[in-house]
């Protein structure tokens, strides 16, 4: 039988399992959070892995010479045509996830303290950094296809050396769209690159849906009728663990 004399949270922890004291000292909801999210890691570790094992083991190619360069391929700016400005936007893709991450800290830090307005004013900021990340992201994916980049294929690498070679095959006429002038890389770049952050926006996109769903319940009073503000706290887990994520795309594809 429970013991009615301990803390709140205490009990509270004990009754959400509905079956005595909790493992780890953490609710229900909270322990099946973390297990969705070690699954999800496994996920993007298996993909990030397959991108290394083809970053590393490129082969040399007639038509492909080099693994691309994304100094060379990310240097776009919105409304600054023109301008060579390498990594710029992403870095500033970034400074806004990361930014969103610190005001859900601020949000699950509110809703430790039960301070419903903090609690809305901190997640209705996070929503805003979420949705200008995938803005962003949905720019940057509409440049890279008008630059020829595709699951399939990859503009970015067919060299003079390459146009040559494909001039000497019966079919080079029909990969005439394929060539282009920079030298860059193979067709796997292109591909894991839209696999990836693709499945990664899908996960920020999800992650602004629930955050939106926890905030309209935050403003109803849902969470002071319950008297915690736990569900906002498993919300905070995912977002944060997006924005991680994150950090190694961004160190996978633009760095290395």
């Amino acid at each position: 039988m429970a013991n009615h004399s301990q803390t709140p949270n205490a009990f509270e922890n004990q009754t959400m399992w509905a079956g005595g004291r909790s493992p780890f000292n953490v609710s229900y909801g909270k322990l099946m959070m973390w297990i969705f999210l070690l699954s999800d890691a496994f996920t993007f570790s298996s993909l990030l892995v397959q991108y290394g094992a083809q970053r590393f083991s490129n082969v040399v190619s007639p038509i492909t010479t080099e693994w691309p360069d994304p100094a060379s391929i990310f240097n776009h700016f919105p409304f600054m045509h023109g301008l060579h400005l390498p990594l710029l936007f992403v870095s500033v893709m970034t400074f806004i996830l990361i930014a969103s991450s610190v005001t859900m800290v601020l949000a699950v830090e509110a809703g430790h303290r039960k301070s419903k307005k903090e609690v809305v004013r901190y997640m209705v900021y996070t929503i805003i950094g979420g949705a200008a990340f995938l803005g962003c992201q949905a720019w940057e994916w509409v440049t890279f296809i008008h630059e020829g980049a595709r699951l399939d294929s990859n503009t970015f690498g067919i060299t003079a050396q390459g146009k040559e070679h494909l001039g000497k095959l019966s079919f080079g006429d029909h990969f005439e769209w394929m060539l282009g002038d920079r030298t860059n890389g193979p067709v796997p770049f292109a591909a894991l690159f839209f696999i990836v952050t693709g499945f990664h926006g899908f996960h920020v996109f999800s992650g602004v849906v629930i955050n939106v769903v926890v905030t309209i319940m935050a403003y109803k009073g849902v969470f002071e009728k319950r008297g915690h503000y736990e569900m906002i706290e498993k919300a905070g887990l995912y977002w944060h663990f997006v924005d991680l994520v994150w950090v190694f795309v961004f160190t996978f594809f633009y760095l290395i």
